[in-house]
């Protein structure tokens, strides 16, 4: 495991502005007490005859980790008593065995039921959310100690974990039992079990985390970490869920850090590279949920639709999980989805008010603002709390690594006792040029090296102290200076940000099942799509003439000058194509002022007979 400090950066711009709007938004009004609904679950006489079988219950714990990250990087009062007094009023309804859910005792995760066979999906037909639910507020709670230390969350959060840890002992119950898509809903308890264990140094959950792992591998369906060491594609393991998968690698990805067992980072990795590769939206999002297949989960490998669509939910996993491959590996790949997702699949779900959130988000569709109860507007609001603590690293011997671009500022204790104050000051990612800004007290000069990130789009960059240009090290993904600074020291960094053209075909992968139940797969290609990025900002534009929701052009296609969009938020640029007008692209994130119901077409189809067309 890499020694590395992150630490929690105050931003600017579009960035910042998402932060506020959440704060003041959903974070303030979602829960304000213990009254609010998605806490008066937990009542007792609400829990004690709830026989439903909903998931309501993941919103106490998302909205715990979420808001306690905020009411400290923002120093509220208000909301720091709202997060106390809602984790001590959960921890006082905690039952003697350590039972902290919302269901009535037969409908809990301790007992056996015999049932008929799962559903299609892998779902005990009597299904429950009880692990699902407590893994986020184990996640919660430990959030919450973090930053506000109390152990009486710790305890808690032992005794739900020692609660499960003494039913899968028994073996009367397996983790895989618990839950739908063939357990990965249950096994998902692997990440906050490996957190337990980083906060309170108890072995145990470590062993717990290989525990469910063991049982993860007795589902053939699911075989957790045999599957994703063997290279198997995320859409064949278990459902091919994207939420759940996710989740459950990067549960792996800790148990790699708390064990440094290599074959867990490998499984980690080969989910990641495959999630790169075949499962991606131009913008970084997870996506699936069209041909045979249900919503939410991975598509086959090699199907492309450009009515595709995000799961909120399954945005904030992936960036968790590349969180956690950059702490251990230090790759520039690692934050260069980070900031790709930050800023397309996440910003472009995010209502301007910081209340509202899509369930799904679609390149090409409309923006639908989702309804009270849905997952992904709590799975929002804690991807956005996610970005502070991304920005900067300090690893080894105390080198400064800049992973995200982005006005704002942070203060940074050096190994060697000494402050640093490192300020961005930049219209990134609307411009290339991003100046850095080194301050600390003391009138000695400070020692230390400085990595900064090569995002994968740059093709031309430079590098300057002030107006002289400064040569830098290569390392990896990064530019690294090692230098004596004076306080007041300003690093220029300036990449070309040139308009980009992608293409892709609308591809069908039609399966099937061979004689001794195989997959077949079978590929049909439709027509080709064209769309466009700028830096790291996938562009769109809206209905297209005022009225019509898909438009065909023709090779050859131009792409005019970047101006400032009308609305402010962003650039624009002009396609050209043969003809027809010009068409207007703007930020996908910020494309009709972020209205509900805004039209977003990202993907434009090319003429058959199209030179590009022609030539294949």
């Amino acid at each position: 495991m890499r020694a590395e400090h992150r630490r929690v950066a105050t931003l600017g711009g579009p960035l910042g502005d998402a932060l506020e709007a959440s704060r003041l938004g959903r974070l303030s009004h979602f829960i304000v007490d213990e009254s609010s609904p998605a806490i008066a679950l937990f009542d007792p006489s609400r829990r004690d005859t709830n026989h439903e079988g909903d998931w309501y219950g993941e919103h106490a714990g998302k909205w715990l980790y979420a808001a306690s990250r905020a009411a400290a990087r923002s120093a509220d009062p208000v909301l720091r008593e709202r997060v106390l007094g809602i984790a001590n009023h959960l921890v006082g309804l905690q039952a003697d065995d350590g039972y902290l859910g919302t269901y009535a005792e037969p409908r809990r995760f301790m007992h056996r039921r015999a049932e008929p066979a799962p559903t299609w999906d892998g779902a005990p037909s009597m299904r429950t959310w009880d692990a699902w639910t407590h893994a986020y507020l184990v996640s919660g709670l430990l959030e919450v100690h973090r930053h506000f230390p109390d152990p009486r969350y710790v305890v808690a959060c032992r005794r739900i974990v020692d609660l499960f840890a003494r039913v899968l002992e028994r073996g009367e119950v397996a983790i895989t039992s618990l839950g739908n898509h063939h357990g990965m809903s249950a096994t998902i308890l692997l990440d906050p079990a490996v957190e337990l264990f980083f906060a309170t140094g108890d072995t145990r959950y470590v062993d717990l985390g290989r525990r469910i792992l063991a049982q993860a591998e007795e589902n053939p369906r699911l075989a957790l970490q045999s599957r994703a060491a063997a290279g198997v594609d995320a859409a064949d393991i278990g459902t091919g869920k994207a939420y759940q998968l996710l989740w459950n690698v990067v549960g792996l990805a800790k148990l790699h850090r708390a064990t440094d067992d290599p074959e867990l980072l490998c499984a980690a990795q080969n989910v990641w590279e495959s999630v790169h590769t075949y499962h991606l939206t131009l913008g970084g999002g997870p996506w699936g949920g069209l041909g045979h297949r249900s919503r939410e989960v991975f598509n086959a490998p090699g199907f492309f639709s450009p009515s595709g669509y995000v799961e909120t939910c399954s945005v904030l996993a992936w960036i968790q999980l590349n969180r956690e491959l950059l702490t251990i590996t230090g790759e520039a790949r690692y934050a260069d989805e980070i900031e790709r997702s930050a800023w397309n699949a996440l910003l472009g779900a995010m209502g301007r008010d910081g209340e509202d959130w899509c369930y799904y988000a679609y390149e090409n569709g409309p923006r639908v603002h989702t309804t009270y109860w849905r997952c992904c507007k709590s799975s929002g609001a804690m991807a956005l709390e996610e970005l502070p603590e991304l920005v900067y690293r300090v690893v080894g011997g105390g080198e400064v690594v800049v992973d995200l671009y982005g006005p704002g500022s942070v203060a940074i204790a050096l190994s060697h006792g000494r402050k640093v104050r490192i300020a961005q000051r930049t219209r990134y990612p609307d411009d290339g040029v991003v100046r850095l800004r080194i301050e600390f007290d003391a009138a000695t000069p400070l020692a230390f090296a400085l990595r900064l990130r090569v995002p994968a789009w740059a093709d031309a960059l430079t590098l300057a102290m002030g107006d002289a240009p400064l040569a830098a090290e290569r390392v990896g993904g990064y530019l690294r200076v090692e230098r004596v600074w004076t306080s007041g020291d300003e690093l220029v960094l300036s990449m070309a940000m040139h308009p980009v053209a992608h293409r892709r075909a609308n591809t069908n992968v039609q399966e099937s099942r061979g004689p001794a139940g195989e997959a077949i797969r079978q590929t049909v290609r439709h027509d080709d799509h064209i769309a466009f990025t700028r830096g790291p900002l996938v562009l769109a534009t809206g209905l297209v003439d005022g009225y019509r929701r898909d438009e065909t052009l023709r090779e050859p296609i131009a792409i005019d000058a970047v101006a400032d969009a009308p609305d402010g938020d962003g650039a624009m640029v002009s396609v050209i194509s043969e003809g027809r007008d010009t068409i207007p692209f703007e930020p996908y994130w910020s494309l009709g002022g972020r209205e509900d119901g805004t039209w977003r077409l990202t993907w434009l189809a090319l003429a058959p007979d199209s030179p590009a067309r022609r030539s294949e």
